[in-house]
C-alpha cells in the first residue's frame, strides 16, 4: 500500500472566498447626514454671503422716522404705493452730465399703485414742473424747511431728499406712500445694461443734443446710455416741455415690462444675481426696502402682475398762469384720479382734459 495522504483544509486568506465586512448601517447612515448637513451648511452660508453682499450695496434712508405720524391713512391691505424718484444728481460718476445747478432734483417721479393681489397697477406720472404746495420737510441736519405755497414739485427733492417727495405727493392726493425708490443716472444705465438693454419703438426720430439721444423712428435695442438719453429728452421731441418727455419714459417702462414678463428671471440664479447685484447698487431704498431679501420678495410678490394689466396715466394737469413754463394741477380730475389709488379702486377713463 503506498503512504497515507492526509488533507489539510487551508483558511481562507482576507480578500480571498471571503467579502470584506463594509461599514455597519448605521455609521453610513450617519456619514450621508454629516455630508448632506454639512453641504447644506455650506450653501446656507453661501447664500448670506451674497445677500450681504448685496444688502451692503444698498443705501438707505429712513422715510418714516423723518415724516412720523402725521400722515395719509395706509390704503387697503394688499395694496401698495411706491413712489419712484429719478435723481438729476451730477454726484460722483453723474458729473459727465454736467453742473446740478445747486443741488439734485427728481427729475423723474412716478406713483406706482399696486392694486390687491398684484395682478393690476397703475402707474401715475407727476411733473416735474408742477406747481404745487410744497410742505415743510426735515433736514437732514435736524432743522425743518420752510412751506411753500406756489414751488416746483422736483423743488422738493432738492430742499428735503427722498422723504420731502414722499410728504410733498402725500399732501397733494392724500394718499400714504409706503415705499420709494431713488435710482440716479448711473444706477439706471447699470440697471438696464444688466437686463440686457431694452427694446423700444419710436414713432418719430429724436435728435437731442442735450441728452445726445440720436434715434431714426422705428425699433431699437437700447442700452444703458441711450435709454438714459431717451427718458430725459424733452428738446428733441414735441414742444420741449416735460409733457413729452413723460410719454417717452412710460413708453420705456411698458417696454421694460413687456421684456421682463415671462423672461424666468426668477428662476435663472446666474441672471438673477446679476440683476440683483446692479439693482442693489443703483438704488437708495426706505428702511423697510433695505434688504436685498425684501426688494427681491416684492419682485416676486408682482410674478402675476401681466404688462397689459398696467396702467399708464398723467397727473392732469393745465396751463399755470403766472409762467408758460410751468403747469398746475387740474381739478377735479386729479383728485378722482387720487381717489381711486388711495381707495384701490378702477381708475376713471383717461379724458380729453388729461393732457
Amino acid at each position: 500500500m503506498g503512504a497515507a495522504h492526509t488533507r489539510t483544509r487551508r483558511r481562507p486568506t482576507r480578500g480571498h472566498g471571503r467579502r470584506r465586512a463594509g461599514p455597519r448601517p448605521g455609521l453610513k447612515r450617519r456619514r450621508l447626514a454629516w455630508t448632506a448637513t454639512s453641504l447644506a451648511a455650506v450653501l446656507a452660508l453661501g447664500g448670506w454671503l451674497l445677500y450681504a453682499r448685496l444688502d451692503a450695496n444698498l443705501a438707505t434712508t429712513d422715510v418714516n422716522a423723518a415724516l412720523g405720524s402725521d400722515r395719509p391713512a395706509r390704503g387697503p391691505d394688499g395694496s401698495l404705493n411706491i413712489l419712484l424718484l429719478g435723481s438729476d444728481s451730477r454726484a460722483g460718476q453723474n458729473a459727465e452730465y454736467g453742473a446740478d445747478g445747486g443741488g439734485a432734483r427728481s427729475d423723474t417721479a412716478m406713483l406706482v399703485h399696486l392694486a390687491k393681489g398684484r395682478r393690476k397697477a397703475t402707474v401715475v406720472s407727476i411733473p416735474r414742473d408742477t406747481m404745487v404746495t410744497r410742505p415743510a420737510c426735515p433736514l437732514p441736519n435736524g432743522h425743518t424747511s420752510q412751506d411753500a405755497a406756489a414751488a416746483m414739485f422736483n423743488s422738493a427733492y432738492s430742499v428735503g431728499g427722498s422723504a420731502c417727495a414722499v410728504k410733498t405727493v402725500e399732501r397733494l392726493g392724500k394718499v400714504r406712500i409706503d415705499h420709494v425708490l431713488d435710482v440716479d443716472f448711473t444706477g439706471f444705465k447699470g440697471l438696464v445694461d444688466a437686463v440686457g438693454g431694452v427694446t423700444v419703438t419710436t414713432d418719430k426720430a429724436i435728435h437731442d443734443k442735450d441728452s445726445h439721444l440720436d434715434l431714426d423712428a422705428g425699433r431699437h435695442r437700447l442700452n444703458g446710455e441711450q435709454a438714459l438719453g431717451l427718458v430725459r429728452t424733452r428738446h428733441g421731441i414735441g414742444d420741449g416741455s416735460d409733457l413729452g418727455r413723460i410719454k417717452l419714459q412710460q413708453t420705456f417702462m411698458a417696454a421694460l415690462a413687456q421684456q421682463l414678463s415671462g423672461s424666468g428671471l426668477l428662476t435663472d440664479p446666474v441672471r438673477l444675481y446679476k440683476v440683483a447685484d446692479a439693482a442693489t447698487s443703483a438704488l437708495t431704498t426706505d428702511k423697510a426696502l433695505g434688504s436685498a431679501q425684501a426688494l427681491l420678495g416684492l419682485a416676486r410678490s408682482l410674478a402675476d402682475l401681466q404688462p397689459n394689466e398696467i396702467t399708464f396715466r398723467t397727473l392732469p394737469v393745465g396751463p399755470y398762469p403766472k409762467d408758460p413754463n410751468r403747469v398746475t394741477v387740474k381739478q377735479p380730475e386729479a383728485d378722482t384720479l387720487f381717489t381711486a389709488v388711495r381707495d384701490d379702486t378702477a381708475q376713471p377713463p383717461v379724458t380729453t382734459k388729461e393732457r
